[in-house]
């Protein structure tokens, strides 16, 4: 575990597990690099070199009061990689940590990237506008910045039930996990958790995905009910190249812990392969 600082000062805090081929891991909101714990210490385990990092605002990162934006986030991954000297890495991303390695890929192209995995990830809008009908009204983010201000603690809370499909009949989810979101969304700052609401939501991604060449797993659960699989992963994968979707049914969206065995082994298929 480390930091790197960015031309800003933003220190960018991260974790580096393992040895051999390199695996870099992008998590959501409101979350950490702790999201990918499971993942990491699995694929690790099976000769992975595996490396999350906090994103700017989030966990153990510093919390600029600029720079909270999908552009930046980017670049903070581009200078994670660069000072790591990572090359051949596979890039993992959950939810907006999907975006974050879209716009990754597509500011800094793929020439130290052998894979790209989309996990529940918001590419290519998740706005719905005249050209993405099929996206969440404008409403929906309104309230999730409003309950973010009034009561931040108990919307993450509150929260935590429909991100793992907690509020479904039969639903298995420990109140450990969903304590965990809760105390990972309290790391961050509020100015940054606040600014991100408006990069994973509004942030047009499909330039980005249309630059992708190569191989990309799209995986998704049809159940996600943070971010609808119509507008997300069915779109996505008609925008890069040759990708494969595989869809969980009744898939919830935090993948990575309700289903992280069948994800753990999906995802070291999809390395090896």
């Amino acid at each position: 575990m480390g930091t790197i600082t960015t031309n800003d000062g933003t220190d960018i805090y991260y974790k580096d597990w393992g040895s051999g081929q390199p695996v870099v891991f992008s998590h959501g909101w409101p979350l950490s690099a702790d999201a990918w714990e499971r993942q990491m210490v699995y694929l690790a385990s099976n000769g992975y070199r595996c490396i999350a990092h906090d994103r700017r605002g989030h966990g153990r990162s510093s919390q600029p009061w600029n720079g909270n934006d999908m552009d930046t986030y980017a670049d903070d991954l581009a200078a994670l990689v660069q000072k790591l000297a990572l090359t051949n890495a596979i890039h993992v991303g959950h939810s907006m940590g999907g975006g974050e390695v879209a716009r990754y890929i597509g500011r800094h192209g793929t020439a130290r990237v052998a894979k790209a995995v989309l996990i529940g990830a918001v590419t290519p809008l998740m706005l719905k506008t005249a050209a993405n009908p099929a996206g969440l009204p404008i409403d929906a983010f309104d309230k999730i910045r409003a309950g973010v201000l009034a009561d931040r603690s108990q919307f993450f809370k509150d929260l935590s039930a429909p991100f793992y499909g907690a509020n479904r009949p039969g639903a298995k989810v420990s109140q450990g996990v969903r304590d965990a979101f809760w105390f990972q969304g309290m790391q961050g700052g509020l100015k940054n958790e606040l600014d991100s609401i408006k990069a994973f939501s509004e942030t047009d991604f499909t330039e980005d995905l249309k630059t992708f060449d190569v191989p990309t797993l799209i995986i998704h659960g049809d159940d996600d009910q943070i971010v609808p699989i119509g507008a997300s992963a069915h779109a996505a994968a008609k925008l890069v190249r040759n990708a494969t979707l595989k869809v969980y049914p009744g898939g919830p969206h935090g993948l990575a812990d309700t289903h992280r065995d069948e994800l753990n082994a999906d995802l070291l298929a999809f390395l090896r392969a």
